[in-house]
């Protein structure tokens, strides 16, 4: 009888080669964990420091800065997604806007366009038939809403406005690459004097980075625009000559608003000397009327006096009324306006010099200063109701006691010349105000309750 085969041997190499299959499956296992985990570890990096990056912390703004105050911080991510990449529906609505209906019209980039003066400027631009693209980042400095009404003010005369910041070049850069633009008026800027003693870090991001980033962006354009931008009667700061002229000495700002304004006047001489730009800035004073900033003293003044609250009023360290060169807005938007309509072409392409560019600065004001005082007056007037006046002293947060603007040089270039007193621009404002918040005048409600009782 034959022997059975011995397959004990078999069986132990089956076993081994088993422990071994198991052994580099195990090993295999173990090592794609490893690059798994390793690259799962390596994109939260990646993620974190682009967040990081583009969504500072809340700690960045000062604690003591109200919620409604600090400052909606617009990422690369949501301007480049939700702009610039926004396909051929977004180019289209670009162009559109931005192509003039007159003959030899302007296309203009008007930056801060759902601002005070730049709704204003648009809308004038765009009644004349020049092409009008608007730029905004519609930040809660203050009450968001009434820049979301002057965009819809605008967008029924089809003036669109791209939501986005000054600091985002990947988006200034694409609408360059969509739209040939003549012209920029510059009017974005983080405003207000006050404010930078709360959050200074704004100032420096709007004022300076943001218009360092939109003429780096211009002086690559081909063609290079003409840029009007707006300075500020602010940097004539502790300057005591009466009045103020474009020949004054501006190297004593008051605020780091002012400073930031005097510092891009001097970015501006730069930029025109090395690439070719021509650039023009404009000293706004005291801007006031229909649609205006709600941190400005007439307009929180009417607000006031209509809730029966007291204002504050100021006066000077040695007892002297405050005073202000308070100019009506359609004053200073045929002020801009003329400096568009002036502003010689920029000599420079694809980055390089080819010859000497306009530089110019002028003052846009009223020509006459007026007391806070009176401006109150007036107010109680329109409104119908007592102010409750509380008389202090200026405290030292960068205000300065008067401004007072020598414009000879605007009308002698483009014949500028305001023709607003304040007592008839207030009565356009406060018309304006109590119909934007439906309220009703004082006059009209003893009126109501005299016919009512009769």
């Amino acid at each position: 009888m034959p022997t059975p085969p011995d397959t004990s041997k078999t069986l132990k190499l089956e076993r081994y080669n088993n422990y071994l299959r198991k052994f580099h499956s195990t090993k295999l296992i173990s090592a794609s964990s490893k690059l798994l985990f390793r690259a799962t570890l390596l994109i939260a990096l990646i993620l974190i420091l682009f967040f990081t990056i583009n969504y500072p912390p809340l700690s960045d703004t000062p604690h003591h800065v109200p919620p409604h105050h600090r400052l909606h911080h617009h990422s690369l991510l949501s301007t480049s997604l939700f702009s610039a990449g926004g396909g051929a529906a977004w180019e289209k609505q670009v162009r559109l806007s931005s192509t003039p209906r007159r003959t030899n019209g302007f296309s203009v980039l008007v930056t801060g366009a759902a601002g005070f003066v730049g709704s204003h400027c648009s809308l004038a631009l765009k009644k004349r038939g020049d092409g009008v693209l608007g730029l905004d980042n519609f930040n809660n400095y203050y009450d968001p809403s009434l820049k979301r009404a002057r965009q819809n003010l605008l967008s029924k005369h089809q003036v669109f406005i791209v939501e986005g910041d000054l600091n985002d070049g990947p988006l200034l850069t694409k609408l360059f690459d969509v739209v040939p633009f003549t012209h920029v008026l510059h009017l974005a800027a983080q405003a207000g004097v006050r404010y930078a003693m709360q959050n200074p870090q704004s100032y420096i991001s709007s004022n300076i980075a943001g218009f360092v980033n939109l003429l780096e962006v211009a002086k690559a354009a081909n063609p290079q625009p003409s840029i009007v931008w707006a300075s500020s009667s602010s940097v004539y700061g502790l300057n005591t000559e009466n009045p103020f002229s474009e020949r004054d000495r501006t190297d004593q700002p008051a605020s780091l608003y002012a400073a930031t304004k005097k510092a891009g006047e001097e970015i501006a001489h730069t930029y025109n000397h090395i690439y070719g730009l021509s650039l023009t800035g404009l000293r706004f004073f005291t801007v006031y009327g229909p649609w205006g900033r709600p941190d400005m003293a007439y307009f929180f003044f009417t607000k006031d006096i209509l809730q029966g609250k007291s204002i504050d009023i100021y006066k000077t360290h040695n007892q002297k009324e405050v005073a202000r060169d308070f100019t009506y807005i359609d004053d200073v938007v045929k002020g801009c306006l003329g400096a568009l309509d002036t502003a010689e072409k920029s000599t420079g392409s694809g980055g390089k010099k080819k010859g000497a560019a306009q530089l110019r600065v002028y003052n846009l004001g009223n020509t006459s200063p007026v007391p806070v005082g009176r401006l109150v007056s007036i107010l109680e007037g329109l409104l119908s109701t007592k102010a409750k006046k509380h008389v202090i002293t200026m405290p030292r947060n960068g205000d300065v006691p008067f401004t007072h603007a020598n414009v000879t040089l605007a009308f002698k270039d483009f014949g500028y010349k305001p023709t607003t007193d304040l007592s008839t621009g207030l009565r356009k404002f406060v018309k304006w105000y109590i119909s934007y918040y439906g309220i009703q005048s004082k006059t009209r409600k003893e009126s109501q309750a005299t016919g009512e009782s009769g």
